[in-house]
């Protein structure tokens, strides 16, 4: 019997947000890389040599559970990771045509909301979650939460305003295409946690085998193989039609250190997003009877950190004023909603634990 503690889980999804929110900067380091190559190797550990490897060390028998998995939940988790694959392409573009900021606050924000409803609607209980003991209080804090991330998506298109009047215009930026892609990205990325929540009965699985915490490890794969599967098949396809699959191999006009770098620099990338759903899975324990939260949650920190990292790589040092007044409130915002989210979970779950 695992005893949660939501204030924990509340931090362990705040590391998992800050590994998520900085796991696309590696991309800058690369040289002579197409954006499919480097999508493609961090793909592959993002999303098939760490899973495996955290799996490996976290969770007893490993490889004998996903053997002997029950075979309903291990597909519709791993369609659903596919699904999701989708929404991870478009993510990637849609920062291309929009910038970092915009794609994150909208897409994410997205898939906060429905990401958070889905599951409930479909395993039932939307109601029930929020009449337990502490759960208005956590409801309140999920609106509110989606309030800031309101806040930041509006400092956000501010900020894409004023630097346009700025310049004569950047590179790629196409708002109408970037718009489209981020809201496919969104409603695919809230798939990601339906496909997590399919893949419960194998965490349970993994739990019976001695996992505890770490009981999350074992679906994880699941997902992310199907989210891979879907990647490799695209980009592989993209790299022989735009030729671009000979940046793999050494030579070619790169040099073997540029290659090793580019591959290590992939490599934390995909290391770092493996990372973000790691401590996912241990603050999604954490949260007790309140683990529904943990989606709004977690998508929440993510925006909040790239927020911070956006700062503090100075991209809103020439914005006006006022946009920077919308973007501390914004953040402000969401700070507050996740103190009373995990205050609202922290007593719900000690009056829950006192009744019984």
């Amino acid at each position: 019997m695992i005893l949660s503690n939501p204030l924990l889980g509340t931090g362990l999804h705040a590391i998992g947000g800050m590994s998520a929110s900085s796991c696309y900067l590696p991309n800058t380091q690369t040289s002579k890389w197409s954006w499919g190559t480097f999508w493609l190797v961090q793909s592959l550990f993002a999303w098939v040599i760490m899973p495996l490897l955290v799996g490996w060390l976290t969770v007893p028998d490993f490889f004998f559970i996903l053997a002997e998995a029950p075979s309903k939940p291990f597909w519709i988790a791993f369609l659903l990771g596919g699904v999701y694959g989708f929404g991870g392409m478009s993510f990637g573009k849609a920062i291309n045509h929009i910038g970092y900021s915009l794609t994150y606050t909208l897409a994410i924000g997205i898939s906060a909301v429905l990401g958070t409803i889905f599951p409930m609607l479909i395993f039932g209980g939307l109601g029930s979650f929020f009449t337990k003991p502490g759960g208005e209080i956590v409801l309140s804090g999920m609106v509110l939460s989606v309030i800031g991330v309101l806040f930041c998506g509006w400092a956000g298109f501010k900020k894409e305003k004023d630097l346009n009047s700025l310049t004569v215009g950047r590179p790629g930026f196409n708002m109408t295409i970037g718009l489209l892609l981020t809201i496919i990205a969104g409603v695919l990325s809230a798939v990601f946690n339906l496909s997590l929540e399919y893949g419960q009965p194998i965490a349970d699985l993994a739990a019976k085998h001695g996992a505890g915490n770490f009981e999350g490890n074992a679906k994880m794969i699941i997902s992310t193989a199907g989210c891979f599967a879907v990647n490799f098949v695209w980009f592989i396809v993209a790299g022989i039609r735009q030729g671009t699959l000979h940046e793999f191999l050494p030579g070619n006009g790169i040099p073997g250190k540029m290659m090793f770098r580019n591959w290590i620099w992939s490599a934390l990338a995909g290391t770092l997003w493996c990372s973000q759903f790691f401590f996912y899975g241990l603050g999604h324990v954490q949260m007790g009877n309140f683990q529904f939260a943990s989606w709004v949650l977690h998508m929440s920190m993510l925006i909040f950190f790239s927020y911070i990292v956006g700062v503090l790589m100075k991209e809103w040092k020439v914005v006006k004023p006022k946009t920077y007044v919308v973007l501390v409130i914004g953040l402000l915002t969401l700070i507050t909603s996740f103190c009373i989210t995990s205050y609202g979970s922290y007593i719900g779950e000690q009056l829950i634990r006192n009744t019984h």
